[in-house]
């Protein structure tokens, strides 16, 4: 892709944004805001947590995604009987007596990691290190994965038992997490009026791999100023609780806070929201705006905010102001 500027391509960037955004709402309903945080994250070169309770879209939203983007997209059912092996690939003897490496659905642009919290942490693990490390190793040898690598996983909120949480080490690989509530009446009304019936959305391809990477490289290339940079970075900061920069509401209801990961995101994800937005530098609110998902999972609430009822949102918002 060739483009006169920097400001030139982030234009194309924006334009792509929306027609990708109105191909995927041809499916999905009343999701606009999930849309976006979702598309966010795969501009980014990051991964997204998915919550929410069963039958909300969340394969169907990958799946569109997937075909709007053109990408090799794979679901995989995670059990507690689901092996490394099974999603990574394994080693057979072929008819010549040799070990031959047959890939596992791994190997894909986009992966939906249904129910992560359903199946050991030894699966788990296999999973997050094909994230942070875009490759994976078998037998001494190291085999890369194709870019663009996307990995959007699944939780149920509601039903624990029989699960393997994550831990904090491990959820802090993913850049968002993304809490889906029930569509409203109307949004409803429309998905079952259009699922009930023999109407079949027809979703086409929108932007090609190379675009993708081309525009993921350029998002890196996008300035930012100081003030905004510093903003980031101390909005991680004051989560942590007895620390130099930490906000009262720190001290009072975490037990932990964000570490620099947030921060990295924070600024990638404020200059990737500005690039959507048709700027061509992040500012203020451009970080207030990916701040929450971002920041949802990387804090942990101690006994106090229990008993008093203060959720993870309503600290996050204090740390806002």
């Amino acid at each position: 892709m060739k483009f006169n500027s920097d400001v030139e391509a982030v234009d194309a960037l924006r334009s792509h944004y929306h027609i990708l955004t109105k191909e995927i709402q041809k499916a999905i309903y009343g999701q606009d805001e999930i849309i976006k945080e979702v598309l966010l994250s795969i501009f980014s070169r990051g991964h997204c947590l998915l919550v929410g309770v069963p039958g909300l879209a969340k394969t169907l939203l990958v799946n569109t995604i997937a075909q709007t983007l053109g990408l090799d997209y794979k679901r995989i059912q995670f059990t507690p009987d689901l092996m490394p092996s099974d999603i990574i690939g394994t080693e057979i003897l072929d008819q010549n007596k040799q070990f031959r490496f047959v890939k596992g659905p791994l190997f894909a642009n986009i992966i939906l990691a249904d129910e992560i919290n359903r199946t050991p942490p030894k699966t788990q693990s296999a999973l997050l290190e094909a994230m942070q490390e875009k490759s994976i190793t078998m037998a001494g040898t190291a085999h890369k994965l194709d870019e663009p690598f996307f990995v959007l996983a699944t939780q149920n909120p509601i039903e624990q038992e029989g699960t393997y949480p994550l831990p904090e080490a491990q959820l802090d690989r993913f850049m968002f997490n993304i809490w889906l509530d029930y569509p409203k009446l109307d949004d409803e009304i429309t998905i079952v009026k259009n699922t009930t019936s023999d109407f079949s959305p027809q979703v086409e391809k929108v932007i090609s791999t190379e675009e993708i990477l081309f525009y993921q490289n350029l998002i890196r290339k996008i300035p930012i100023n100081d003030n905004v940079l510093l903003y980031a970075v101390r909005l991680a900061a004051k989560t942590r609780p007895n620390t130099e920069h930490a906000h009262d509401y720190a001290n009072k209801y975490l037990s932990w806070g964000a570490g620099p990961r947030a921060s990295q995101y924070l600024v990638i994800g404020a200059k990737t929201h500005a690039a959507l937005s048709g700027k061509y530098s992040p500012d203020i609110e451009d970080v207030q705006a990916v701040a929450v998902a971002i920041l949802r999972h990387r804090i942990v609430k101690n006994y106090k905010a229990e008993a008093e009822g203060k959720t993870i949102e309503d600290i996050i918002q204090e740390f806002l102001k």
